[in-house]
C-alpha cells in the first residue's frame, strides 16, 4: 500500500483559483438537523459561485428544521427545501431521501455533504465544481475531523485520514473504490445511469462508498484535496456513538467488487498478523533485536511517506502518533470488520 500511498504524496492540487465552470446543485439530507443547519447552511448558501443551488431533504424531521429551513428559505432563494413526512407503515432511508433530492436538482452536476459538515472555504464549490473535466463524472473530496480534546479525537482523525489516503490514492492509481459522502461530486446522468441506489437500496449504509465503488472507473473518476475543499465536521466523542457509526460503515465493505475486498482485507489482515508476530518474537525472544528493527525500519518508511501528506491534509499533529496509531489501526480494522459482518444495523441517524 505505501507504494500507492507515495502517489498521493506527489500529488499537487492547483493552486490557482480556477474560473467558475459548471452549474451546480449541492444535495443536504437532513433528519433532526436544526442546530447544524443553522449553524451550517448558512455558509453553504455564500460560497463563492455565480451559479449553483442547495437542495435540502428535510428527511422526517421531528424537531424544527421545517421552521429554520423555511426562515433561511426567506433569505436565501437559491436554497429549495423538499419535505418527505413520517409514514406509519413506511420507513425511508437516507438512500431514498437522497434520490428525492437528486430528482428534485435543476443542475446536472450534483455536488453532496451533510447538515453536520462546514467547507474550509467560500471557495469549496468552485474547486470542486473544477473537477468535472473532460470524462469525469465523480469527483472525491477529502472530509476531516476537527481537532478538539476528547480523548478519542486523536485516533478517530487518524482512522479517517488513514481511510482517506487509502481511498485518495487508489483513484489516483486508477482504482478507485469508495468517496465519502461529506464531501463527493458526482453528475445526475451518472447516477440515473447506474440506476441510482437500486442495487444496494436494502442495505441501509453505502450511499456514498458503494455508489463510487459499482461505478467509478480509471477515466471517470478525479481527486480534489486543496484546503479550500475540505469539509471539517465533529468526531463523536463517546465511544457508543463512535461504535455505532463505525458499525453502520463497516456493514457495507462486504458489497465492495471482489478485487477491492481482496485488496482492504489484505492490507488489514498483513498489518495486523505484523503486529501479532512482533509482539510474539518480543515476547517469546525469538531474535527480539531483529524485530525491533523491522519495526523501526516500517515506521521509518512512513514517517517517510506519509510527513508531507499528513500535513497536506491538516493532520500534521498527528505524525509522531504514527507508530501507536498504527497497531492500534489494524486492530480496529480486523475487530470492526468482524462485527460489519456478522451485525447488521438498523438506522441510518
Amino acid at each position: 500500500m505505501l507504494s500507492n500511498h507515495s502517489r498521493l504524496t506527489r500529488y499537487k492540487p492547483v493552486d490557482e483559483l480556477p474560473a467558475p465552470s459548471v452549474p451546480v446543485s449541492v444535495i443536504i439530507s437532513a433528519r433532526n438537523e436544526a442546530r447544524n443547519l443553522t449553524e451550517n447552511l448558512p455558509y453553504i448558501l455564500q460560497q463563492n459561485y455565480p451559479n449553483y443551488e442547495v437542495v435540502v431533504i428535510n428527511d422526517c424531521s421531528s424537531d424544527e428544521s421545517d421552521l429554520i429551513l423555511l426562515d433561511i428559505q426567506r433569505e436565501f432563494a437559491h436554497l429549495k427545501v423538499v419535505t418527505i413526512t413520517e409514514h406509519a407503515r413506511y420507513k425511508t432511508g437516507k438512500k431514498f431521501a437522497l434520490t428525492l433530492g437528486i430528482k428534485a436538482a435543476k443542475h446536472e452536476h450534483l455536488l453532496f455533504t451533510d447538515a453536520d459538515c462546514k467547507p474550509a472555504t467560500l471557495n469549496w464549490i468552485t474547486r470542486m465544481a473544477a473537477g468535472f473535466t473532460g470524462n469525469t463524472a465523480i469527483v472525491l473530496g477529502y472530509s476531516p475531523y476537527t481537532r478538539t480534546s476528547n480523548f478519542l479525537n486523536p485516533f478517530i482523525r487518524f482512522e479517517t485520514l488513514k481511510t482517506a489516503i487509502n481511498y485518495l490514492s487508489a483513484a489516483l492509481t486508477g482504482n478507485a473504490y469508495m468517496g465519502i459522502g461529506r464531501n463527493l461530486a458526482y453528475t445526475k446522468t451518472q447516477f440515473f445511469n447506474a440506476k441510482g441506489f437500486a442495487s444496494h437500496m436494502h442495505v441501509l449504509s453505502g450511499d456514498d462508498d458503494l455508489f463510487v465503488n459499482q461505478n467509478a472507473t480509471a477515466d471517470n473518476t478525479a481527486i480534489e484535496i486543496h484546503p479550500d475543499t475540505f469539509i471539517y465536521t465533529d468526531a463523536k466523542t463517546t465511544l457508543s456513538g463512535w461504535f455505532r457509526q463505525k458499525k453502520r460503515h463497516m456493514g457495507v465493505g462486504k458489497l465492495y467488487k471482489n478485487k477491492h475486498r481482496r485488496m482492504l482485507s489484505f492490507d488489514a489482515v498483513s498489518g495486523f498478523l505484523f503486529y501479532v508476530l512482533f509482539i510474539l518474537c518480543l515476547v517469546f525472544k525469538f531474535e527480539p533485536l531483529l524485530a525491533i528493527g523491522v519495526i523501526v525500519f516500517r515506521w521509518a518508511l512512513q514517517l517517510m511517506v506519509y510527513n508531507k501528506v499528513f500535513k497536506r491534509l491538516d493532520c500534521g499533529d498527528l505524525v509522531w502518533s504514527l507508530p501507536f496509531f498504527d497497531m492500534i489501526y489494524y486492530i480496529y480494522l480486523n475487530v470492526f470488520g468482524l462485527i460489519g459482518t456478522f451485525i447488521k444495523t438498523t438506522r441510518w441517524k
